[in-house]
């Protein structure tokens, strides 16, 4: 008796065309997208409850709870605070102002230094806190 043996046909999937469908979806996603970019100066709040002291080699300016303005260890008034700035930003390693200020000190005069800051060409804010006791 002879049987009729069968070979097994292998089954081979073609992907080209699901790879081609991949690649055009991941291009209109791509070219369809938007990259949006925020204005304005960006804070960077360190955590008050577990901060690391760091030595920092930054420009640093201390508002005092009468409004007294002091950058880098020399008294400033408001108004020629941007020239202030303006001269020391080039000499700066890293163009980042670390703003102290009391937590009595206006609003309006915290917003007035950070845009005179971001005038005068400083691309980072940094806002001093101190740790928190428990």
């Amino acid at each position: 008796m002879q049987f009729n043996i069968r070979k097994k046909r292998r089954v081979i999937i073609n992907i080209t065309s699901l790879i081609d469908v991949l690649f055009l979806l991941l291009i209109f996603f791509m070219v369809t997208s938007t990259f949006l970019e925020h204005p304005g100066l960006r804070l960077e709040l360190p955590s008050a409850r577990s901060a690391e002291a760091a030595r920092l080699e930054k420009l640093v300016l201390y508002i005092g709870p009468h409004g007294e303005i002091v950058f880098n260890d020399r008294a400033v008034a408001l108004d020629s605070l941007e020239v202030v700035m303006k001269d020391a930003v080039p000499l700066a390693a890293e163009k980042t102002l670390v703003l102290n200020a009391d937590k009595t000190v206006r609003h309006g005069t915290v917003v007035r230094v950070m845009d005179i800051a971001k005038r005068s060409g400083l691309e980072k804010l940094v806002v001093g806190t101190r740790i928190e006791d428990d």
